[in-house]
This record gives C-alpha cells, sequence and structure tokens, in this order.
C-alpha cells in the first residue's frame, strides 16, 4: 500500500481531492464486503439450483410411483437403483432389492438378459416374456432403453413393465369360447344334416325309419334352440344388461314350482325331489331367475344322478341380512381338480356323458352370474361317490319367523 500512499499524499498536496485518500483507506474493507457479498450471492444460486434439482427429482420420483406399469432403473453396474410400487406389486419384492445385482433381485433369467441387449443396442422395443407361477403365471410387455450422460456414457438402464397377464387370459377364453361354441354349434347341426340327407335319399318312404329320424331331428334342433337361448342369457349377464327385479320373494314357493316342472323328468330316473326349504323364509330376489337357478342345479342333479337316487332342496339363515340355499344328490360326485372350474363356461366334468345327455356346458355359469347379480355367492362341496351339494347365497328379507 505505501506506492499508493504516497501517490494520495502527493495528488493531497498538489491540492487535490480528499478523495483518493479515501479511496486507498476504504478499499480493503469494500474489496472484502464485495467479496462477502458474492460469496452469499454464489451460496444462494447454488441453494436454489440444489433445491430446483431436489424438486425436479421428486416430480421424477412422483410420476415413476404414479404410474401402472412396473418401473425399473438400474444404475451403470446393473445394480437395482429404483423400484416403483407397480413393479413391487408384480413381483412381490421387498426394500432390500435396491442396491442388488438385477439377478438377485429378481429372479428371471431373461431380464438380465434384456438388460445387457439394452445396454448393447440402446434401446428393447415391446419384448414379451411368459412367466410361470402356477396359479398366478404373468404374461409380461417389457419396454426398456439405455440412460446416458451428457459425455454420451453410458449411465444406467430403464425398463418399463405391462402387465398383458389379464389381456392374455381374456383373448384366451376368447378362443376356448369360440372354439366350443363352434363344436356345440356342429354337433347337432351334423346330425339333423345327416338324418335330413337319409330321409330325402330314401327313408322317409318307411314310415317308422322315418318317424324315428324326425323325432332325432327334433331332439337336436331342441339342443340347438337351449344353446342359442342359453348364450344370449350369458351374454346379457355378463353385460350387466339383465336387470333383476328384485322384491321379496318366498324360496320355498320357487323351490315347488321347478320341482314340479322337473317331476316329469325325475320320474323317468325314479329320482325322488324333496323341497325342505323353510315356508317363512323370504329373499330379496328376482323369482324368475331364481327359478333358472334352480331349475339348472335341480336339471343337473337328476341328470347326473343315480337311478333311484334322491335330491333335496333346502335353505337356512346364516344370520339376519343373508340365506344360504343348496341342492343336494346322492350321485358319483365330483372330481376335486374339477370343482374350480366347474363354473366356467362350457367346462365339463365327463364330456362325453354331458354331450349325451344334452347339456350345453352352460348351465352352472349361468347359475353363478345370476346368484352374483342378487350379491350372493356360489360354490360346490363334493365326495367322490357320496353325491354333490351346491350352495348359494341370497339377500334375506329381515322377518320374525311364524
Amino acid at each position: 500500500m505505501g506506492v499508493e500512499l504516497w501517490w494520495g499524499l502527493g495528488v493531497l498536496g498538489g491540492g487535490g481531492s480528499v478523495v483518493g485518500l479515501l479511496w486507498l483507506l476504504h478499499r480493503d474493507r469494500w474489496q472484502r464486503d464485495l467479496l462477502r457479498e458474492s460469496a452469499l450471492r454464489l451460496a444462494e444460486l447454488k441453494t436454489q439450483r440444489h433445491l430446483a434439482l431436489v424438486e425436479e427429482q421428486s416430480k421424477q420420483q412422483a410420476l415413476l410411483d404414479s404410474m401402472v406399469e412396473g418401473v425399473l432403473v438400474l444404475d451403470e453396474q446393473g445394480r437395482v437403483e429404483h423400484v416403483n410400487p407397480a413393479l413391487v406389486r408384480l413381483f412381490g419384492l421387498g426394500p432390500e432389492v435396491k442396491g442388488q445385482p438385477l439377478a438377485n433381485a429378481i429372479a428371471v433369467p431373461e431380464l438380465a438378459d434384456m438388460a445387457r441387449r439394452t445396454v448393447q443396442q440402446g434401446r428393447l422395443i415391446d419384448q414379451q416374456i411368459h412367466i410361470p407361477g402356477g396359479d398366478a403365471p404373468l404374461t409380461l410387455q417389457i419396454n426398456a432403453v439405455a440412460l446416458r450422460d451428457p459425455d454420451r456414457l453410458h449411465a444406467g438402464t430403464l425398463l418399463v413393465f405391462h402387465d398383458l397377464t389379464q389381456h392374455t387370459r381374456l383373448a384366451e377364453q376368447r378362443r376356448e369360447f369360440v372354439a366350443n361354441v363352434s363344436h356345440e354349434l356342429r354337433t347337432p347341426l351334423s346330425l339333423i344334416k345327416g338324418y335330413t340327407e337319409t330321409l330325402l335319399a330314401g327313408a322317409k318312404d318307411d314310415p317308422e325309419t322315418a318317424t324315428r329320424f324326425l323325432q332325432t331331428i327334433d331332439k337336436h334342433a331342441d339342443r340347438l334352440t337351449f344353446l342359442i337361448e342359453d348364450l344370449l342369457t350369458i351374454s346379457k349377464l355378463e353385460s350387466g344388461q339383465v336387470i333383476m327385479n328384485l322384491q321379496p320373494t318366498a324360496l320355498r314357493d320357487v323351490a315347488a314350482q321347478v320341482i314340479e316342472d322337473l317331476r316329469a323328468k325325475a320320474d323317468e330316473k325314479a329320482t325322488t325331489l324333496r323341497n325342505e326349504v323353510p315356508g317363512h323364509l323370504r329373499v330379496h330376489g328376482d323369482g324368475d331367475r331364481l327359478q333358472q337357478v334352480l331349475s339348472n342345479l335341480i336339471d343337473n342333479a337328476i341328470k347326473y344322478g343315480r337311478p333311484n337316487g334322491r335330491v333335496v332342496v333346502g335353505a337356512r339363515s346364516l344370520h339376519e341380512d343373508i340365506v344360504e340355499a343348496w341342492v343336494a344328490d346322492d350321485g358319483v360326485g365330483i372330481p376335486m381338480e374339477a370343482r374350480e372350474r366347474i363354473f366356467e363356461r362350457f367346462y365339463r366334468v365327463d364330456k362325453g356323458r354331458a354331450r349325451e345327455q344334452g347339456g350345453t356346458g352352460l348351465g352352472l355359469s349361468i347359475v353363478k352370474h345370476i346368484v352374483q347379480a342378487h350379491g350372493g355367492e356360489v360354490r360346490v362341496e363334493s365326495d367322490l361317490g357320496n353325491g354333490s351339494c351346491f350352495y348359494f347365497t341370497l339377500p334375506r328379507v329381515n322377518e320374525a319367523a311364524p
């Protein structure tokens, strides 16, 4: 500071202003204040940038966590950096997966291979994998992209999982449905066509043969009619087009009407029909639809029951709001592996016998949908060799029993 001070004094001594001297005396303080202000401003800018980065990361985190697709982020070493809740639910992951290699975190070899190919190729589009899982297999569509830093160096991998399981299952059910309907239509149509051609070829001239053939044609025409009616019914029930006319209904009276309608069929096999529904039980139900439920269940019990057997219709109050009804037989019973599927469309325990009896394969599926439309549930219990019992629940009209 010596030279500047002498310069300032010279200016002062030469008749100059005191400004130069003051500037010299306060220069260091001004510089310190300027440096302090610059440091504070820099710290403020850094804080703002940090807060903006945190806010941006929070937005990205919220976006990933809100996605219905599963999201998996790997770091540059292929370790799990982030999983969103959808992926956690999809694979049943725990918090310990973070930081683990992908192969250890998710035991699906195809995923590790996809991650390696993504790093090499830059991205993968619409890759599908099927993961067996016993009762819950998964079908997944995966899109993946390699992440790059500003220098275009590998910074990680992003994989997005879209669950196609339900879509695949529905597509398979549609294919099965079309195949089953085609088969069910083809069988009676082929028989009708064959018998008609035989009649036209000359069998019509034999009255006894012609009568027998026409009876067979009539039988299979009825089978086609029943199939079409059941298809229309199940379609309306599944689409919610059927409106239930719910009103207080005496369940015993419904059962009595169905038993009367089916008595002739029961007499053909010497099957005893018993109505053990308590007279005081009333349910909120659509009487016509409940007749359809009991008709399908009792008809099956007669059809697949033993000759000289017995079919019992019963009901009881589970509690003040629910009635449980059942149809029990003493037939051959249902195998364990069939009980889970017996309410599926066109599923038959004994396909040959069912077609011989003339069923459409839709009766129990219709039962399930009608009961569910009433807010109830349906199930079956069976003991091979000792018969089966089909249970269903309905909302109860809460009245005091006489």
